[in-house]
């Protein structure tokens, strides 16, 4: 099983075909247990995109705050407690919100 494969009880809020600063490009997915980034890889003869591996998979209870940064190239900004990964989607705002909607709901009551 790929681990970006759900796993039990979990499902998908977003995901989007994206870029992150050192990453490059790959698909965003934020489910309601973790932030999962796969690498990508372009293919100009089909116009298609073929999932390679996966690069990122944070649980939720590890990011510690999410922003939008920019006004041009705007991006949603991910913090861990280490380190931070910047991530060009196309509605930030709704990222960030989204991300850290789902941090305040899997931390135990």
């Amino acid at each position: 099983m790929s681990e970006a494969e759900p796993r039990p009880g979990e499902r998908l809020i977003i995901q989007e075909d994206c870029a992150e600063d050192k990453l490059k490009n790959g698909i965003l997915t934020l489910t309601n247990q973790r932030l999962i980034f796969e690498k990508t890889e372009g293919r100009m003869t089909t116009l298609s995109k073929k999932t390679e591996e996966v690069l990122l998979d944070i649980p939720l209870e590890k990011i510690s705050a999410s922003k939008s940064e920019g006004f041009i190239i705007a991006k949603v900004v991910v913090e861990l407690s280490d380190r931070s990964y910047k991530f060009g989607v196309l509605n930030t705002g709704h990222w960030a919100k989204e991300i850290m909607t789902q941090v305040n709901k899997s931390k135990p009551t």
